[in-house]
């Protein structure tokens, strides 16, 4: 019996997991099949929602929180495991975007750094961009991470934590309750038990909800991605242009992503997403012609109304929480939305107003 149960072992779940754990509690973490192998592995690891001010205010709130958060948890990551996240904070440029007025209303209104820059400001810092550049958009502060490092840093930071016990590779068949309280879950190897149970099972937690005759619309997105291995030097920055992006990591790979498509569960690569990634790499990076495609992969995002996230209490009940929905914007939210939830857990005044998130708005 732990004080938390937390079911979803992705990023999202172990922030959770570590965080409640440097709080005193007992933690149990379970996941269907290994830590941080689903989206929190495929995704691309840009910490900035792609074009900030087309969300809502509730996504800025929470992204603008988890940004600064970052540099410090790789760093404490680094330490704890030895296992480097891999955090570049090199910036971001967003070619020929239609709506830069926009942007840089939402810019002034929430104090964020991004301002206009000509074609020559992004030749001097990306000379290996596409010569079709007209303008760009600059987010100096815009960092990247590595995401299955990070993936790998957190799961590692958890295993040597006497406080939390990973249990990987347990599906969940069924919830045990007794009136309003959820005592704790029946999976395929056994019950797990807990104070208090958390739900942060990314794509499927719209699945796990039903299981307690619970409904709420996040599904899986499908999206696709590839990566180049390129040489160092090739590509430094984050290059956002027309919706699709190129992400350098320190070794030299670009990757280049991301499709949108509703396949359900399925997790199919498709030719047709390949040779339009391949497009995309190469109408951004021209030289990526000269690389090996190294990987062609794909993941499922928890799509959700307008990328807000649930986070709180699943009404009804008076011990189960759910923390998902965060879209193609998982990683980029999850510090914010994790400390949330856990201040609400903790009874704390939350770092935000939660109202926003909750599961019954």
């Amino acid at each position: 019996m732990s004080d938390f149960l937390i079911i979803g072992g992705g990023v999202i779940g172990m922030m959770l997991a570590r965080e409640l754990a440097q709080s005193g509690a007992e933690i149990t973490i379970v996941d269907r099949k290994a830590c941080a192998k689903e989206a929190s592995w495929a995704g691309g690891g840009i910490v900035s929602p792609l074009y900030p001010w087309r969300y809502p205010d509730a996504v800025t709130q929470l992204a603008t929180w988890s940004q600064s958060s970052y540099i410090h948890l790789s760093q404490d990551l680094l330490e704890e495991t030895g296992c480097d996240p891999e955090l570049r904070q090199k910036g971001m440029f967003m070619v020929d975007v239609e709506d830069h007025e926009e942007a840089l209303v939402w810019a002034k209104k929430f104090h964020r750094p991004l301002r206009e820059v000509d074609a020559s400001f992004v030749y001097q810092k990306e000379p290996h961009v596409a010569k079709d550049v007209d303008n760009a958009l600059w987010m100096p502060e815009v960092c990247s991470i590595r995401n299955p490092r990070l993936g790998r840093s957190l799961r590692e930071s958890l295993v040597k934590n006497p406080k939390v016990t990973v249990l990987e590779h347990h599906e969940v068949e069924s919830f045990l309750t007794a009136g309003n309280r959820v005592l704790g879950i029946k999976t395929n190897q056994g019950e797990v038990r807990g104070d208090n149970v958390i739900i942060a099972g990314g794509a499927w937690s719209a699945d796990l909800l039903q299981l307690v005759g619970k409904s709420l619309p996040i599904e899986p997105v499908h999206g696709q991605m590839m990566l180049f291995k390129a040489v160092p030097g090739l590509v430094n920055r984050v290059v956002l242009k027309g919706g699709r992006y190129v992400i350098p990591r320190n070794d030299g790979r670009v990757l280049v992503g991301s499709t949108l498509e509703h396949f359900g569960f399925n997790k199919q690569t498709t030719e047709e997403a390949a040779s339009s990634l391949y497009e995309t790499a190469l109408g951004i990076i021209p030289e990526l012609e000269n690389y090996k495609v190294e990987h062609h992969w794909s993941g499922l995002r928890p799509g959700s109304p307008e990328g807000i996230p649930y986070i709180g209490l699943v009404p009804e009940f008076e011990n189960l929480y759910l923390n998902a929905g965060q879209y193609r914007n998982g990683l980029v939210l999850a510090p914010a939305s994790t400390r949330l939830l856990v201040d609400i857990l903790l009874g704390q005044e939350t770092i935000i107003p939660a109202n926003p998130y909750r599961v019954d708005r």
